[in-house]
């Protein structure tokens, strides 16, 4: 029974999506998963051993981790090089002298959120040109319906007068 669980952990520390890396108390690498490797583009046999900041830049949380024996969840942590941005859950395994991190890999989710962002920024700017347009459709009509208002006034004014210097004729005469 035993060595069935061993096989069932084995498999699943190699066929985990997430990225998981092992370090030591002195921050270097002790394991990595397949899904790390895919992750951060690298063979395992080339960074076993290296310190974890030569990949990972920042371990401070890491250390962190292991002084005050205290899990870590940080919600989101880009990594540039790799056009990467995970979710980290680090903690100490302090019998082992071992800290364990895992990555969840977000950069699809990340990116959906951006492409959002753009989309919503983009709707911003062609609503906004739909209302100038329209505005000014708006105010070229006021222009022409004023200019015809005037035309139609000055032409009821020249009727009006007629129709009074007429009536004005007929008056002297009658």
């Amino acid at each position: 029974m035993e060595k069935s669980d061993k096989t069932l952990w084995e498999l699943l520390w190699q066929y985990d999506p997430n990225g998981l890396i092992v370090v030591d108390k002195d921050m270097n690498i002790k394991l990595v998963n397949p899904g790390f490797c895919k992750m951060f583009n690298v063979l395992q046999e080339n960074i076993i051993g290296k310190p974890a900041s030569t990949l990972l830049k920042d371990v401070s949380d890491f250390q962190k981790a292991w002084d005050k024996n205290i899990v870590i969840r940080v919600t989101e942590k880009e990594y540039k090089k790799q056009n990467l941005y995970v979710t980290k859950v680090i903690f100490p395994i302090p019998d082992q002298n071992i800290i364990a991190c895992i990555m969840v890999d977000i950069t699809h989710e990340r990116q959906r959120q951006k492409e959002m962002v753009k989309l919503r920024k983009e709707t911003v700017v062609k609503v906004n040109e739909v209302v100038d347009n329209q505005m000014k459709v708006a105010q070229e009509i006021a222009g022409l319906l004023g200019e015809t208002t005037a035309e139609t006034k000055v032409s009821l004014l020249k009727i009006i007068k007629m129709l009074e210097h007429e009536i004005g004729e007929e008056e002297d005469d009658g």
